[in-house]
């Protein structure tokens, strides 16, 4: 009895040990949760490193900082956060999806967006709050929203590891004309009637490149560029048209940020339209 005893009383004086992960919120179709992983150290200063996890149904997708022909990007606020100064929403390399509606942007089975979260006070944890407002799409689409709320301690759990292998398939930044085995080699302007752009990527052999192209402001809709014959060995030759650009603004002189995807690698690249 006495062993029994104080089994428990040690167990009751024992801390807690830190969850690194939050509860769900949402339901069959998707939910949502925070994880935390290890803090990093950086020129200017602390960074705890978390992520936004999208859990997701067989067959629902959701989506990309850029959508596609239809879609609704998630949007992220963490105002209710404290002791936190900014967060920095890092994008995992997507996919595209084609179905009835068009084509489309994301993530299907479940995502996990890393964070860089920069503290107010390094000497102490950060409670990082969400609030998420997202869509899923099967054959239709469906608006989600969710909330979580974490303390991050910066230190080594469970969830280190997934948050690492996210952040690994964040696209690297690239310049054009490098010649990487995943590269954008080319990229020129095609004049006419509807003005087009013509993009030529080396892919890793044995590897199916994908091109994704943003304007640079939210409101631009670029069509998703489609692979085309005729490009030298080695690549793929993509084209799309220079649509999308919202009223009041030029397509002369944008800068347009082309992402290519090829297995577990990512890139983004700048493209001035001169």
């Amino acid at each position: 009895m006495f062993g029994v005893n104080l089994v428990f009383m040690v167990a009751l004086a024992a801390p807690a040990a830190a969850a690194d992960a939050s509860a769900w919120d949402g339901g069959q179709r998707a939910s949502v949760r925070l994880v935390g992983g290890m803090v990093q150290m950086s020129g200017a200063g602390k960074i705890y490193r978390a992520g936004v996890e999208i859990r997701l149904a067989d067959g629902w997708k959701t989506y990309w900082r850029y959508p596609g022909d239809a879609g609704i990007p998630p949007r992220f606020d963490f105002s209710r956060s404290t002791n936190v100064k900014s967060v920095n929403v890092r994008w995992p390399a997507p996919h595209r999806f084609t179905d009835d509606s068009g084509t489309s942007i994301g993530y299907k089975h479940g995502v996990i967006f890393p964070l860089e979260v920069v503290p107010e006070d390094a000497t102490k944890p950060v409670g990082l709050a969400l609030n998420i407002d997202y869509a899923v799409c099967e054959k239709l689409c469906v608006p989600a929203d969710g909330k979580a709320e974490l303390k991050l301690y910066g230190k080594s759990g469970e969830q280190n590891e997934r948050i690492k292998a996210s952040e690994a398939t964040v696209p690297l930044p690239a310049k054009l004309g490098a010649d990487d085995a995943l590269s954008v080699r080319a990229a020129r302007r095609k004049p006419g009637d509807k003005p087009r752009v013509v993009v030529d990527v080396a892919v890793p052999q044995g590897r199916t490149v994908e091109l994704f192209a943003e304007g640079p402001a939210a409101d631009w809709a670029l069509p998703v560029p489609m692979p085309i014959e005729g490009a030298p060995p080695g690549q793929q030759r993509f084209i799309f048209e220079i649509d999308g650009v919202p009223p009041g603004s030029s397509a002369d002189g944008a800068t347009l940020t082309l992402t290519a995807t090829a297995g577990g690698q990512a890139i983004e690249v700048p493209y001035r339209l001169d």
